[in-house]
């Protein structure tokens, strides 16, 4: 595997009224990214944020910005994202018809581009266009929510999708904690979305430090 170990904490369970200072607190801790949850209350039933916020993020971080989009009719804001100064732009397999057409879309931007799978969906959905994937986001609890537990047969889709792509970036999201952080990496990902284990903890910063130690 040549894709290097990052761990990307999610704003989403941040304190949005010291998120400036929340934000220098996980890239003092060793983040590599950061992951911006984008929810419209349809595709999921919850709403966070839309580009506006993510451009304003963008302009107080230097970490690059891991966009997942959790949206009804998503190819109408890929270019917005994008202008927003996302570097990589997440779709789910089940948020569009025409899954290829919107892959390329979001490779017209110059932004990388992924693809997410919630728990039940099978990895068949993506078997033909894994080639033209930058990274493969695997869905470890159903979208909407932070602070779920993470479903454990999800991790069999991670081990499954590592040996068919043995050099792709296969990013989980959803109930990782440093507990079961090794496992998600035994199973075979790179990339670890943490949300509230790193932002319901007093000194994130340290906490994210320790993250980035666990899967060094």
């Amino acid at each position: 595997m040549n894709n290097k170990n990052i761990v990307s904490p999610s704003i989403l369970n941040a304190d949005f009224l010291k998120l400036q200072e929340q934000i220098s607190s996980v890239e003092a801790g060793g983040a590599q990214a950061l992951h911006l949850d984008i929810m419209d209350g349809n595709f999921v039933p919850n709403i966070s944020f839309g580009p506006g916020i993510a451009a304003n993020i963008a302009q107080g971080t230097s970490l690059p910005l891991d966009c997942h989009l959790m949206i009804e009719k998503p190819e109408l804001f890929v270019p917005e994202f994008a202008k927003a100064g996302a570097q990589t732009i997440t779709v789910h397999s089940e948020s569009t018809r025409h899954l290829d057409r919107l892959i390329n879309q979001i490779k017209e931007t110059g932004c990388r581009a992924g693809v997410s799978l919630n728990p039940a969906t099978a990895l068949s959905d993506i078997e033909y266009i894994l080639d033209l994937l930058d990274m493969v986001l695997i869905m470890s609890v159903n979208p909407g929510f932070g602070g779920q537990s993470l479903i454990p047969y999800t991790l069999k889709k991670v081990t499954q999708l590592r040996k068919l792509k043995p050099d792709l970036d296969i990013q989980v999201d959803g109930g990782i904690k440093l507990e079961n952080i090794a496992q998600v990496k035994a199973a075979g990902a790179n990339n670890f979305v943490v949300g509230s284990a790193i932002f319901a903890t007093p000194d994130p910063e340290k906490t994210t430090v320790e993250f980035v130690k666990a899967i060094s």
